[in-house]
């Protein structure tokens, strides 16, 4: 089943790109596109048949991508939101994901990616690049190099590692699945390097969120990075 997909970029050459290149792609439908946030969202009311996924860029004038993503989610949940970003757009990028956005790619990926992602998100997983994940920690106030000063290591009897300052251990398992998201892998690639089903790298996912108190894979890297107990 192919992904219907909405895309919205202020810059006409660069929508026409984006529509060049991923229209050709058997899995994706592009059902519209828009050159403003507001013009988006008007197209939205009338479709009859939603977008499965809306690939935004952040920096739109006006109504900005965030904002885009605030009231997409607040009508149409079940829409899924993809950012494009450019390097010096990290607090908005924050900004976008706390709205709502299931991840986000910078601008100048190559159109597998960008298809990767797309289907991705659609499967109910989360984006991010590494490129972009250590200049977040800055906005999460937390130290940029190195570990905690009072961060300690233990490995029980059953191979885990647990962290011994009150977290929950991840086990050696869910530690390879953050290194692999923190390297920018989608779940997809995660489970063919480690030799699992996506459907496994999801669940080793949700028990990662929970025991680092995150909410998505943008602020688990970002842990995982903060307590050491990954590096990028």
């Amino acid at each position: 089943m192919s992904v219907r997909l909405f895309i919205v970029e202020d810059q006409p050459v660069i929508l026409k790109n984006q529509v060049k290149l991923l229209e050709m792609e058997p899995e994706i439908e592009i059902c519209g596109t828009a050159l403003s946030g507001e013009d988006a969202l008007t197209s939205l009311r009338v479709m009859q048949q939603l977008p499965d996924v809306i690939l935004c860029d952040l920096g739109l004038p006006h109504m900005s991508g965030t904002e885009v993503t605030k009231r997409v989610k607040e009508k149409y949940p079940q829409i899924e939101i993809l950012i494009f970003t450019v390097f010096d757009e990290e607090e908005q990028v924050l900004q976008a994901i706390r709205a709502g956005a299931s991840g986000y790619l910078l601008k100048g990926a190559e159109s597998s990616k960008i298809v990767e992602a797309i289907k991705e998100i659609r499967q109910g997983g989360t984006v991010i690049q590494p490129s972009l994940a250590r200049s977040l920690l800055r906005h999460f106030r937390m130290p940029l190099e190195g570990k905690p000063r009072d961060l300690r290591y233990s490995q029980d009897l059953r191979g885990q590692i647990a962290l011994e300052e009150g977290r929950r251990s991840l086990t050696e398992r869910e530690l390879e699945c953050l290194q692999m998201i923190a390297k920018g892998l989608s779940n997809n690639e995660a489970a063919g390097v480690l030799g699992l089903s996506k459907a496994t790298i999801r669940t080793h996912l949700e028990h990662i969120y929970q025991k680092l108190d995150v909410t998505n894979r943008v602020e688990a890297v970002t842990e995982g990075i903060r307590q050491g107990i990954i590096e990028i």
